[in-house]
């Protein structure tokens, strides 16, 4: 079984081919260019190299949220178009168990996103003999309380993701994933949609809408607007 999939949540993008369980190929890009400038590079680049058809995909996947509003857009537009083509099954992937699918060794894991004033998008999960399980639902808290809270989940928790040193700052038990695995990577994409796909919880290309989690600025301002104008 062969699994594509791509990354455009954070700051960060990626691609990854993935069959049978290894990693055919893998890219990663950090040089702070817009996801819309690189994206459809890489993944162009990803088939190429590894000698790939989008006839020989099984399996679409790309992280649906939280992250960046327009990161998200432009993945799953990305994945749409692909998926289309031969009504490929698509994983709509949790930002946060994607980067605890990438990291190599037994832990207990924070992930933390910057979902700023003050607070993270966070999850936590036990990694152990490559099996992740999860400890606690994608949500939002103040990084000060997931600090607290992940510390009640094991001794010596690591935290990663783009706001992981928002959280450590706020205890000194928890660790901040070293550098080169902070960020995750598109593999665990891959890892994290074939379980779904064994579970059951694929969809079609079209069924694909992202979660933000929260409402984006424009809508939290349109909001207020709307509230103040009612009260006057």
């Amino acid at each position: 079984m062969t699994i594509f999939a791509l990354d455009s949540a954070g700051k960060t993008a990626g691609v990854c081919v993935f069959t049978d369980g290894k990693i055919v190929y893998e890219s990663y890009l950090a040089t702070g260019l817009t996801h819309s400038e690189t994206l459809l590079a890489l993944c162009d680049a990803a088939f190429k190299a590894a000698k790939l058809d989008i006839s020989d995909v099984a399996l679409f996947a790309a992280c649906a949220g939280p992250g960046s509003f327009t990161g998200l857009r432009i993945g799953l537009a990305a994945l749409k178009g692909l998926a289309f083509a031969h009504d490929t099954p698509c994983a709509s992937v949790s930002t946060l168990e994607a980067l605890a699918h990438s990291v190599p060794f037994d832990c207990t894991l924070g992930t933390a996103l910057d979902a700023r004033r003050g607070e993270v998008y966070c999850a936590a999960f036990r990694i152990k003999n490559g099996e992740v399980t999860r400890f606690l639902d994608d949500t939002a808290m103040s990084a000060a309380n997931f600090a607290e809270k992940l510390c009640e989940f094991g001794e010596n928790p690591i935290c990663m993701g783009d706001g992981a040193h928002l959280v450590c700052q706020k205890s000194e038990n928890v660790r901040l994933m070293p550098a080169e695995y902070r960020f995750g990577r598109a593999n665990g994409i891959c890892r994290a949609a074939e379980k779904m796909y064994k579970d059951g919880l694929c969809t079609s290309a079209d069924e694909l809408i992202p979660d933000y989690h929260r409402l984006s600025q424009a809508e939290r301002e349109r909001a207020e607007k709307m509230k103040n104008e009612v009260c006057k």
